[in-house]
Order: C-alpha cells, then sequence, then structure tokens
C-alpha cells in the first residue's frame, strides 16, 4: 500500500472531524453542514464548477444559462450532503439504519437469486450511491462491489470498513473478472458502475443525453456469459434523514442474432441510468467529465471527492 503523505494525512484528518461532528449534531444541522460543504466547493472549485455547467448546458440544451447554473449549485450541495450522509449512515447501527431506508423493489433481487444464476445490479454515481451499498445488506443477501482504490491509502482503508460494515465485499477492477465469475457461479450478487469513462479497448460508445458516451462493457459482457440478471438500483433521498432504495424491473437481454448485443445491452442499461438522471438532474455527477474529446483535460485537483486510481478490470 501507498506511504500516506502529509496531505493525505491532513485530508484524513478533515474527512474523521467531520465524521465525528456528524455523529452527534441533529439530521437538520448535519443536513446543512453537508449543504454548506458542497456550496463552499461549488464558490471555489472553478474548474469543476465550470465543467458541470457546461455538460448540464450540453445535455440541456433548452435550458438557460441561468437554469444550468442553478443546476450546476444544486449538484454541488446534493454531494456536499451526500459526504456527510455517507459518514454519518455509516457510523450507525444496523437496526437504526434499517428505519431510515424504505425498499421498494427488493422481491426482483429474490427472484432473480431464485434462478440461481446469481444477480448483477447496476447503478451510476446518482443520488446517495454509497448508501445503497452499504443498506443492501440489511434486507437482502451481501452483495460484491466493483472499485477502484482510491489514492490516498487512509481514506480508502475507511470507505472500505464503511463499505464492508454490513456484510459486503469489495472487489477491485484490476484482474477482478475471475472473483466476479466466481461470485455469479455462487448465486451471489455483483454490483457495478456504468457511468465512468473508460480509456481501455474494453469500452464500447453509447449514446448518454444524445452524445456518445464511452462505456464500460463489462456489465454487458458478463450477463451475456452467465445469464444474470441485470437490475438498476437506485437510492433516493426523502424527507426527515430517509432514504428509498430502488430496484427496478431486470433489463431483458437482445434476442439471439443481434448484431453487437454488448452494445445493445450496455445502451438498455445506460438509458435506465438516463431516465433517472432526468427525472432528478441535481442527483448526478456533472462535475465528473462523462463525456471527453481526445484533447479534452481534467480539471486540476481532487474537487470534492478523493481521486481513485487508474485501474481498470482483467
Amino acid at each position: 500500500m501507498t506511504r500516506p503523505t502529509w496531505l493525505h494525512r491532513l485530508e484524513y484528518t478533515l474527512v474523521a472531524t467531520v465524521r465525528a461532528l456528524v455523529r452527534v449534531l441533529p439530521d437538520g444541522l448535519s443536513r446543512a453542514l453537508g449543504t454548506f460543504i458542497g456550496l463552499m466547493f461549488y464558490l471555489v472549485d472553478g474548474a469543476h464548477r465550470r465543467l458541470a455547467v457546461s455538460q448540464l448546458r450540453a445535455a440541456f440544451p433548452v435550458r438557460s444559462e441561468a437554469e444550468c447554473r442553478a443546476l450546476a449549485r444544486a449538484t454541488f450541495a446534493h454531494f456536499g450532503r451526500l459526504l456527510v450522509a455517507v459518514l454519518r449512515f455509516s457510523a450507525l447501527t444496523p437496526d437504526a439504519m434499517r428505519a431510515r431506508v424504505e425498499y421498494e423493489g427488493e422481491e426482483r433481487v429474490r427472484a432473480a437469486l431464485a434462478a440461481g444464476k446469481g444477480a448483477i445490479l447496476f447503478s451510476g454515481h446518482f443520488g446517495f450511491w454509497e448508501l445503497q451499498g452499504i443498506a443492501h445488506p440489511l434486507v437482502l443477501p451481501p452483495m460484491s462491489v466493483l472499485a477502484r482504490p482510491l489514492d490516498n491509502p487512509l481514506l480508502h482503508a475507511l470507505l472500505e470498513r464503511m463499505r464492508c460494515a454490513t456484510g459486503n465485499s469489495v472487489i477491485y477492477r484490476k484482474g477482478a473478472v475471475r472473483r466476479v465469475l466466481r461470485a455469479l457461479a455462487a448465486n451471489e450478487v455483483v454490483a457495478i458502475m456504468i457511468d465512468q469513462h473508460i480509456q481501455s479497448s474494453d469500452a464500447v460508445k453509447v449514446d448518454f443525453f444524445d452524445r456518445p458516451a464511452s462505456t464500460t462493457i463489462a456489465l454487458a459482457t458478463l450477463a451475456l456469459r452467465t445469464g444474470a440478471p441485470l437490475i438498476p438500483v437506485f437510492c433516493l433521498p426523502l424527507s426527515g434523514g430517509r432514504y428509498r432504495m430502488v430496484y427496478e424491473h431486470p433489463v431483458p437481454l437482445p434476442p439471439e442474432g443481434t448484431a453487437d448485443p454488448v452494445r445493445e445491452v450496455t445502451q438498455r442499461c445506460t438509458d435506465v441510468l438516463e431516465m433517472y438522471v432526468r427525472r432528478h438532474p441535481h442527483l448526478w455527477l456533472w462535475m465528473h467529465r462523462r463525456w471527453r474529446e481526445p484533447e479534452a483535460l481534467e480539471p486540476q485537483g481532487a474537487g470534492m471527492f478523493p481521486s481513485a486510481a487508474s485501474d481498470e478490470a482483467e
């Protein structure tokens, strides 16, 4: 593991301080703190603010500049609340977590597992995605989550503890295929995010908000190879510090003879994510560069979230 630098230790100290604080704050003050953190990043992180506005403008061409800026601001505020919510939620007891979550469609996961081929859950950086991982094993069998390691080893260890606290395990992308196949063969649940730009050859371009976006083929390849159902899952905020976990209907696989089944499956899954983002645009990570041209450069700095290592599946 990488030896922590002074900056890593500073980042970890700040996060640990916020975590200790939100454990004792009332829900309203905790949410207000998250909003404040998000808006501070909106003010000081000009590169990611401009990126968010630019991508919103391209995704919603009929919206005015003022509307796109207001959406970007709301997006930063949401992700500030997400950061605080993850730190607060992960410190609760399982019973306290369960009392804060409503579940909708969880029977679809049980039906998938009853078929004996495992289940593949997918989502994006939308809503309260880290909470949906933590809350999932409270009513369903634990799952294996595909993830990238964080550059900061101290925050990486903390996030892994939070992700695994309710029984999940983490599969890091390098060399992940065998572990995922073993999990599905054992009739287990695997979770994958599908909204990150993929630079390797293991990618396909699909339409996302009417623009080509380079997307992982892992989801489609695994489903076509194993027959495991593909189930979209999203975690939406409710009032009073509560959340709703939604397990959507499985995405149907294309019929035999489809010219490009991998792209077709990937497009169908992306369409489900886009539907949710269109309904709640401020809940998606617009400050991440989803669409990239060869000359495009990433904004400098980690922004609101710690950076993750480039570590693709093999």
